[in-house]
């Protein structure tokens, strides 16, 4: 008797810009569905090891450009995660910019939430997303969540954060951030406190969740 596949994972990906909202969204649909069926993977994870790096060219670095991530990696772990595999994601220290030496493990589960501010740039990762989500936010709210963030969290002064928005963060928004909006599925403002767009969201997840995943394979 021919053993059927199990079915293939699904995958939401969630972009938008520095401070936009997305990682509210994406924690809205964790606590919706669960723990059991879902789990949320960053492209902030991704970013390159620079700890051969000098403190000054680690402070100077792009982080904002697609070469400031570890791409093939996170295309690598999304493959096997959609295929049933398990993945070891890497931890990255936000404050010395490396990589560390531990790492999470990930998976398996039916449902992946990819966010992070390039994932919709990317071909390759487009093409493995079943829903493409573009998280906006005027750029005042925008830089006023960076702000609270970068120097709340990561230690950063005030005129660091201003300086690097100015030098790399809005470039880059607009260079490649802003044009990957043109292929989200949808779009959705105010990130995770537009409620009406995160019930709507969450229905269709649903609805895929209940085509592929039967109640007795993929639980409640």
């Amino acid at each position: 008797m021919t053993t059927q596949a199990p079915p293939r994972r699904t995958l939401i990906g969630i972009a938008g810009g520095t401070a936009s909202g997305k990682s509210l969204v994406a924690v809205r649909i964790f606590e919706a569905l669960g723990g059991r069926q879902v789990a949320v993977i960053r492209q902030d994870h991704y970013y390159k090891d620079l700890s051969h790096l000098s403190w000054e060219d680690r402070i100077g670095t792009n982080f904002d450009h697609p070469d400031a991530f570890d791409t093939e990696l996170l295309r690598d772990h999304i493959r096997r995660l959609l295929i049933g595999e398990a993945v070891d994601q890497p931890n990255y220290d936000f404050t010395r910019h490396i990589r560390l030496s531990d790492a999470t493990r990930v998976g398996p589960h039916p449902i992946y939430v990819l966010e992070g501010i390039l994932i919709l740039d990317d071909e390759d990762l487009r093409s493995m997303m079943d829903i493409k989500v573009y998280v906006d936010a005027d750029s005042d709210v925008r830089l006023m969540r960076r702000i609270r963030r970068d120097v709340t969290e990561r230690g950063r002064t005030l005129e660091s954060v201003l300086d690097q928005y100015e030098r790399y963060v809005r470039p880059m928004h607009l260079t490649f951030i802003e044009p990957s909006k043109r292929y989200a599925d949808v779009i959705i403002p105010e990130g995770g406190h537009n409620r009406v767009a995160i019930d709507l969201l969450k229905t269709k997840i649903a609805s895929v969740l209940a085509e592929r995943w039967p109640v007795e394979e993929g639980g409640s």
